[in-house]
């Protein structure tokens, strides 16, 4: 089978393996679409903190069910299902309380155990996804990053009622453009690149933000009759749009963050108290890719159109460099394992 795996920092390896199949509680899945994540870029790069090697990457992509290890039920071979990355103990805190994606023993599929990017995967029967046959695997595979963006908005409470704010016109920033809208908020973007800002347009942004030239305090000051935005999402990552974050926020405002650096940053406590805001992290998601499959299934969210290219999968060094070397000709670039 085709394996595109990084075998240590900087080097990427396409090669063919034999089909491991799968034990106990464990399904094998044909894989015929894997999303490169901006996290894949990172562990090629060495700059995943989470990540061991060598290790098969990819964690957005969707199959169909070839076999079944012993003591599977639920599943049957033939079955179209896509994967949920995040395997949870179960039993810890976190898990007790139902934040299984920040489990105290958390692996993830493609970072902690080998992924998606390769001809056959195996992965725990819980963690496989049903879809209807009628859901292309192109899309099935885009459960991954809205079940993302679905899971910062369920920790900011976003509603119909919400302004949100969003830094980062790329892939992050229109997955949770498009969740958003679905549950009806007015959702402003900020970034410094005009191309990818006219793209959020098309995805339904209602006001857009070219902050390298125009404040990005100033241009929603007006938001919630001057209070500014009620939800404001980092999708970015840079540090010093935590402190403005802290800024532009309205009172009872809630900021997550999606991006990270190991940098440090200041934040004003001042603002967090005067404005009694709620500051949240998010990682993964918490068991929502069933909600989102029926999102896609019902139409409720169309995101094909994130699909900048597909390429076969022994050509992923060529879908690596054109998302390193082009990006911006790039939001969402797919292998083909069935090419």
């Amino acid at each position: 089978m085709v394996t595109i795996s990084v075998l240590e920092p900087h080097k990427l390896a396409i090669d063919q393996r034999e089909v491991v199949p799968p034990s106990e509680g464990e399904i094998a899945i044909q894989v015929m679409r894997a999303g490169i994540c901006g996290s894949d870029i990172h562990i090629l790069h060495g700059s995943n903190p989470f990540v061991t090697y060598p290790r098969i990457i990819g964690h957005e992509f969707a199959g169909i069910v070839t076999a079944l290890g012993s003591g599977v039920s639920g599943l049957s071979v033939g079955d179209h299902v896509v994967a949920d990355p995040v395997i949870s103990c179960g039993y810890c805190h976190p898990c007790r309380i139902g934040r299984s994606n920040v489990c105290a023993n958390l692996q993830v599929i493609g970072v902690h155990r080998d992924g998606g990017f390769r001809s056959t995967a195996v992965i725990p029967q819980e963690n496989a996804v049903k879809i209807s046959s009628s859901l292309g695997f192109d899309v099935a595979a885009l459960a991954e990053p809205l079940a993302v963006a679905a899971n910062v908005l369920w920790r900011t409470g976003c509603t119909a009622d919400d302004t949100v704010m969003i830094y980062g016109a790329g892939t992050v920033g229109i997955t949770v453009l498009q969740v958003a809208k679905m549950r009806g908020a007015r959702c402003i973007i900020a970034d410094i690149d005009e191309k990818r800002l006219d793209r959020v347009r098309e995805f339904g942004a209602d006001a857009v933000i070219n902050s390298k030239l125009k404040s990005v305090a100033e241009a929603v000051a007006g938001e919630m009759d001057g209070l500014g935005p009620s939800v404001v999402i980092d999708g970015a990552g840079i540090p010093a749009l935590l402190d403005e974050a802290c800024g532009i926020a309205g009172p009872a405002g809630r900021i997550g963050l999606l991006g990270f650096s190991a940098a440090p940053c200041n934040v004003s406590q001042q603002e967090i108290v005067r404005k009694e805001l709620t500051l949240v992290g998010s990682r993964l998601n918490r068991r929502f890719i069933p909600e989102v499959v029926e999102w896609l299934e019902a139409g409720k969210l169309k995101p094909s159109d994130m699909i900048t290219q597909t390429f076969a999968a022994e050509d992923a060094r060529a879908a690596f460099d054109l998302i390193e070397r082009n990006p911006e000709k790039t939001l969402k670039v797919q292998l083909a394992f069935d090419a």
